[in-house]
């Protein structure tokens, strides 16, 4: 596909999008405008594009209508500030599909912002994705925060730690976590949180704006383990304390509740932000990971999720 053709086809998706904000979601130019970061003359000439194309029927004649109403059905179910889903391929595998690009939008419309912001970031594999797509952009103004640390096991730097790849295709400053995801003991981790720069970034991250996570399973194929951040003894130990989901190395259960001990003790990440005063979002696709983000949905650990549709399918109907 050349770029002229994908730029078409990404204006027929704006075009859906501000047809069904406005002929289904009863959304006015100016909240149309405001939702999708464009001008009101702008989100006029979507909403008139949309009908000029034959989107717009009884319906909204395009794939993204049902992503749209999928992303309404979430929102209200789970009470969640933000919700983002993309169409699904049926015959594809990948768990970042789609996914990762619609992250990338997100990350790079409030990285557009003149005001300062501080942004917090977690680690996996979709958010490597996501971050692979962002453009060079001049962001001095911006802080990046990571909420773990970038230390493997063997002593060499967390393959899907993302924040060093991030601040420098963005120019932004960063705040690091110099430590190993998990500490080799609970003192350990006391230890190394306690350290005078390890403090500033803890408090720093305590106040972003906004957060972007990946949500990673605990069955068979955890991140968490096959990364060779724990071993296969307390792998199984967490699944038998009830454990299906970790962020950021915090592993919970089905209830979203935090498991006590085994490796939560040793993990040296930051908290979550507050979710009453900032935007925490997911990016997770995929059957292994329902559980994890329907408990972590459900205990309000999120407020915000980027998913694909089969995967919101799954989590209405759990």
């Amino acid at each position: 596909m050349n770029i002229r053709q994908d730029t078409g086809r990404n204006r027929l998706d704006d075009a859906a999008r501000a047809g069904w904000l406005y002929y289904v979601a009863g959304n006015t130019q100016d909240q149309i405008a405001a939702k999708l970061g464009v001008s009101r003359q702008t989100a006029q000439r979507l909403v008139s594009l949309a009908v000029s194309e034959g989107l717009i029927k009884v319906r909204v004649d395009h794939p993204i209508a049902n992503c749209l109403d999928l992303a309404a059905r979430l929102k209200a179910r789970f009470a969640l500030d933000l919700v983002e889903v993309v169409p699904s391929d049926p015959s594809s595998t990948s768990t970042t599909l789609g996914v990762a690009e619609a992250a990338a939008a997100e990350i790079e419309r409030r990285l557009r912002s003149t005001e300062p912001i501080v942004m917090a970031i977690g680690t996996g594999r979709t958010l490597k994705a996501a971050i692979e797509q962002l453009p060079s952009m001049e962001c001095p103004q911006h802080k990046l925060v990571s909420l773990t640390g970038n230390i493997s096991p063997d002593g060499s730097a967390a393959f899907y730690n993302v924040i060093f790849t991030m601040a420098d295709r963005i120019k932004a400053r960063s705040f690091p976590m110099p430590l190993a995801v998990i500490a080799s003991s609970p003192e350990e981790r006391e230890m190394l949180l306690s350290q005078p720069m390890i403090q500033p970034t803890l408090a720093l991250a305590a106040r972003a704006d906004v957060t972007f996570i990946g949500i990673g399973d605990l069955g068979p194929k955890a991140p968490l383990y096959e990364d060779g951040f724990i071993s296969e003894a307390e792998l199984k130990a967490l699944q038998k304390a009830g454990a299906v989901a970790e962020i950021v190395g915090w592993a919970y259960d089905r209830e979203g509740r935090l498991i006590e001990g085994i490796t939560n003790d040793r993990v040296a990440s930051a908290p979550l932000p507050s979710r009453e005063k900032s935007l925490v979002i997911a990016l997770a696709m995929g059957e292994r990971k329902v559980p994890g983000i329907l408990a972590a949905a459900t205990r309000r650990l999120i407020n915000g999720l980027i998913t694909d549709e089969r995967t919101a399918e799954a989590l209405l109907e759990a």
